[in-house]
């Protein structure tokens, strides 16, 4: 019997120990992903290259083995004040703290040790794919009319494949996400200017590596460099002068607000945002400015910010 693309269930939930299989359930921890990419059997390739008195491919070892699996989750919260949103646990394992401010707010803010991991279970009609001491970074998009996501990729230690039937997911605490527009999200300002906005795009910018080594597997965040774009309409140079602070290097605050019912508002903040090189566009014939961005600590482990309340 041929097996379906879109049967498809993702469980993931926070490791105690590391790399120690945490065995999500599809009660308590289903993902509703979008835009699924699987690679089931990721690593390297030892070709086997002997000498012998004739030609031919002579093979080759699969070392360093491991999963690697991409998804998207619309951007929104739980619909309680104080309460984390379900894509809680994928931040945790892109290296966010969690803050919970209780019946107010759950903040979430890069960090630079103690990181956290998650046990995935992709399972594609019947197939089930384990991935271990997963970890992994995200890329956060907004776009007016287009409802906003966060796209994470995750490597995993390569745990079973086996034939496993689906499991009953419970979808109830993904609250559906509102689309970006003048009416959902009010604020949206750079550097204090409130910009007629097309589109942004921010990369958290974690390296993940994973080592396997002698006596050691595992996967590593090893370094974090957030960038981003941003497509705004041009303005005169008497209202934003983006090329002299492009120029001089100068960093100003990032501030979004999208969301206008409480337990469903995302607030994204960056204290110390860098202009990289504007370039010119249009679109419906309106001129507009790619903005280039880096996302630099302020103080450390801040450079990103988001908080649902």
């Amino acid at each position: 019997m041929a097996r379906r693309w879109k049967k498809m269930a993702i469980l993931a939930k926070v490791e105690t120990t590391v790399g120690t299989d945490a065995v999500p359930t599809g009660a308590a921890n289903a993902i509703q992903a979008l835009d699924v990419t699987l690679t089931p059997l990721a690593g390297d390739e030892i070709q086997r290259d002997y000498m012998v008195p004739y030609l031919g491919n002579q093979g080759a070892l699969l070392v360093g083995n491991y999963n690697e699996l991409q998804f998207s989750v619309e951007l929104s919260g739980s619909g309680t004040l104080g309460t984390p949103p379900a894509l809680a646990p994928l931040l945790k394992a892109c290296a966010f703290a969690e803050v919970i401010t209780a019946g107010a707010s759950v903040a979430y803010n890069p960090i630079s040790s103690g990181f956290q991991a998650v046990s995935i279970y992709a399972n594609l009609d019947g197939v089930n794919h384990v991935l271990l001491g997963a970890r992994g970074t995200c890329t956060l998009n907004l776009a007016p009319k287009q409802i906003p996501r966060l796209q994470f990729n995750f490597k995993g230690l390569l745990g079973p494949i086996a034939d496993v039937a689906l499991p009953s997911v419970t979808l109830t605490s993904w609250l559906p996400a509102v689309p970006v527009s003048k009416a959902n999200t009010p604020v949206w300002t750079l550097h204090g200017h409130s910009a007629i906005a097309e589109s942004l795009s921010i990369d958290v910018g974690n390296t993940v590596t994973v080592r396997s080594l002698v006596n050691y597997e595992g996967i590593e965040i090893t370094d974090r460099s957030a960038t981003g774009s941003m497509v705004i309409e041009a303005v005169a140079i008497g209202t934003k002068d983006w090329f002299s602070l492009a120029r001089a290097g100068t960093t100003g605050a990032l501030a979004i607000t999208h969301g206008m019912v409480a337990g469903n508002i995302v607030d994204i903040a960056a204290p110390a945002v860098q202009i990289g090189r504007p370039t010119y566009g249009q679109t419906d014939a309106i001129i507009n400015n790619t903005l280039p961005l880096m996302l630099r600590p302020a103080s450390g482990n801040d450079e990103l910010t988001l908080t649902f309340r």
